[in-house]
């Protein structure tokens, strides 16, 4: 009796190989990378819009009428928009703004943050730029940092302080520290 021919096994959908599943999971990936990149992307406009609501909230400082803080909010806002400045300048600035904004750092600390070849290893005159034209309360922040240190740390006064204004430190100046420990709950 003769042999029926050998048939194959049936083939296993594309659905049920594991290489199809490793492809499809690297492509989601790479997707989302990218649109994370891309909101980043976005993200160098934002300190225009973030300075002109910044310009909305009253300030703190006692050192700056209102009025001058309004007009260097247009001043800033004209800048940001200024075609004649370098894409460099502006990344920059947006860097200098999250720092201030979010981190709370010093001028010093900022401008050291930007051109760190371990940091942001922007150009000096990029950095400068940046310095010049961000818009913070570098009291406020100094106070924002030391309570930090005072909820997180639970480091004493003085300790504060010298952290404050130390060279390896947060850098702020005397008179911003000194404003910190004025305005720090006891």
């Amino acid at each position: 009796m003769p042999m029926p021919p050998a048939q194959k096994p049936p083939r296993k959908s594309i659905f049920k190989r594991w290489w199809f599943w490793l492809i499809i999971g690297f492509v989601v990936v790479v997707g989302i990378m990218a649109a994370a990149s891309d909101d980043g992307q976005a993200g160098t406009d934002a300190p225009a819009e973030q300075s002109q609501s910044s310009a909305d909230k009253p300030e703190k400082s006692e050192d700056k009428p209102k009025k001058e803080a309004e007009g260097s909010s247009a001043k800033d806002d004209d800048k940001a928009d200024d075609p004649d400045v370098s894409r460099e300048f502006k990344a920059a600035l947006a860097s200098a703004q999250t720092y201030a904004d979010t981190l709370h750092m010093s001028k010093k600390g900022i401008y050291d943050q930007l051109v760190s070849e371990h940091g942001e290893s922007f150009p000096k005159d990029a950095a400068q730029y940046a310095i010049d034209n961000v818009e913070a309360d570098w009291k406020e922040n100094a106070l924002k940092t030391a309570e930090n240190y005072q909820d997180t740390m639970n480091m004493s006064r003085d300790a504060i302080r010298e952290q404050l204004v130390s060279e390896y430190g947060e850098q702020f100046t005397e008179e911003e520290a000194d404003y910190a420990m004025e305005h720090l709950p006891e």
